[in-house]
């Protein structure tokens, strides 16, 4: 430890190997940042309460060229609000989640892919408390040789709903605490009728949903069972048994390979930042897991906050773009904790809700509410607020058209965000906006184009003649809409050129 010495560990401390914590790793260091992951597992989990990626997250992944690291993606043919069926693949299909790659799967890519950017994973080290100093924060962790600190810019608390950063940070957490809780467990050898895969009975729910590789998911939640203090998962006998008085069916014979619990308790930070500390995914807000929207999510929030750490521990910005982590994602946290508590008054109701869920059955099967929900689950209507302007780009994300250079190379604009960097892409003729942005140059990259002939897959086009793009792929600026260099100054700081 450096005691009361301003000097640093590293640029930011991270608690948390999930794929919020990873996902930040990652950014980080592609921000030019040395960053240290705190995990108290030993080694990388097994566990998956996520299955698969919301569209969303597919762009944010394709966006860093990840995607080849997941293999073969297969899009789900379905979904579901509450239990509700919704074709999220209606239309052109972009709304589409990708079903089949498990949450630890996707948290060995991220580990690999952060470990390659030269993060320092710790993994068996648990934070225990820590120190905002002001110009500091200092961190202590048990590991295998006793209680070590750390000194760093920055800490940030991607340690999950039970978050020890989030509680010794004296973080204001409002919300509801669980009203149900609900049994889980990944199991083989499971035999259930041919005609059986998710139902309601008087006195529950069940689901069961297989895997693949002979492994089938099942969820139990019993009417009326209130949540039970736990210090550790519910013994497989317990699922059973709970299966049994729900279904009338006998599961003992199946073998568990893991076995949890979880509840619809709906809580956010009031702040996602105190000083040098932040909170990111699970740390930040707890909810009913529904639609596969936690973990995509948390990825979000490290991909919106990355950059901006990444370039404020640099020296590049000032600290107050921060600010804009917490203004940009609190909302859309907020939109999930609404969201989920809405699909768990219809996915826990009794027989009481049953009307309400025939109607939403008929509503949900037309094209434009299906739009409508898929673009809710999955983050594709945010729109951050990034100045004056009224262009229908302006604070969305830049669509995934191709494009010619200058040079004649054929591309997508979305591989112009693999290094993370921000993107002038210029597709006019005036040259003043390369010209400008050309003096923050390597922070930004100017990328000069025809202006697209063909379209994204779902039919978007960029119609204007330039626009600056985040690191997060988010437009910052759009020409016509307020003043370019001010743009750039909020967000890659004083010019190099």
């Amino acid at each position: 430890m450096q005691g009361q010495s301003a000097q640093r560990d590293t640029d930011v401390v991270v608690a948390g190997a999930g794929p919020a914590g990873l996902m930040l790793a990652a950014e980080l260091r592609l921000a030019g940042a040395e960053v240290v992951v705190l995990e108290q597992e030993s080694g990388p989990t097994a566990e998956s309460r996520g299955m698969g990626f919301t569209a969303r997250t597919l762009e944010v992944f394709d966006q860093r060229g990840l995607l080849p690291r997941f293999g073969e993606l297969k899009r789900s043919p379905g979904g579901h609000f509450g239990s509700v069926p919704v074709d999220f693949a209606t239309g052109d299909g972009r709304h589409a989640s990708v079903t089949g790659i498990s949450q630890a799967r996707t948290v060995a890519a991220l580990g690999e892919w952060a470990a390659e950017l030269g993060a320092d994973i710790r993994r068996g080290h648990r934070l225990t408390r820590f120190t905002d100093n002001g110009d500091r924060v200092e961190v202590w962790a048990d590991g295998p040789d006793g209680e070590a600190g750390l000194t760093a810019s920055y800490l940030v608390g991607c340690d999950g709903g039970r978050s020890t950063v989030r509680r010794a940070g004296g973080f204001d957490f409002p919300g509801t605490d669980a009203t149900a809780e609900l049994l889980l467990a990944d199991v083989k050898d499971l035999r259930l009728p041919p005609k059986w895969s998710g139902e309601r009975r008087p006195g529950g729910m069940l689901l069961a949903a297989p895997l693949g590789g002979g492994m089938v998911r099942i969820v139990v939640s019993e009417h009326g069972r209130a949540p039970r203090e736990r210090t550790g998962p519910p013994a497989f006998s317990e699922v059973a048994d709970a299966w049994k008085r729900v279904s009338g069916d006998d599961i003992t014979g199946a073998t568990p390979v893991w076995v949890s619990s979880f509840g619809d308790a709906a809580r956010q930070a009031s702040a996602y930042r105190k000083g040098r500390v932040l909170l990111a995914g699970d740390a930040a807000h707890v909810h009913l897991p529904a639609s596969g929207q936690g973990m995509n999510v948390s990825i979000q929030d490290a991909v919106n906050l990355g950059w901006k750490l990444g370039a404020v521990v640099t020296g590049r910005v000032p600290g107050t773009l921060l600010d804009s982590y917490h203004t940009e994602r609190h909302p859309v946290g907020a939109e999930l904790l609404r969201n989920t508590r809405a699909q768990a008054s219809l996915f826990l109701g009794g027989p009481e809700m049953q009307p309400l869920r025939d109607v939403l059955t008929q509503v949900f099967g037309g094209e434009e509410a299906a739009l409508l929900l898929a673009g809710l689950v999955s983050g594709l209507e945010i729109r951050y607020d990034v100045g004056p302007g009224d262009h229908p780009l302006l604070g969305r994300r830049l669509p995934d058209i191709p494009l010619v250079l200058d040079d004649g190379e054929k591309t997508r604009s979305t591989r112009l965000l693999h290094p993370a960097r921000g993107v002038l892409l210029s597709l006019g003729t005036d040259p003043a906006p390369a010209r400008t942005a050309g003096r923050w140059a390597p922070r930004v990259d100017v990328v000069r184009s025809a202006r697209p002939d063909g379209t994204g897959p779902a039919g978007e086009t960029v119609d204007a003649d330039a626009v600056l793009v985040r690191p997060d792929g988010y437009v910052a600026w759009v020409a016509g809409s307020g003043d370019l260099s001010t743009a750039l100054h909020h967000c890659f700081g004083e010019p190099t050129g």
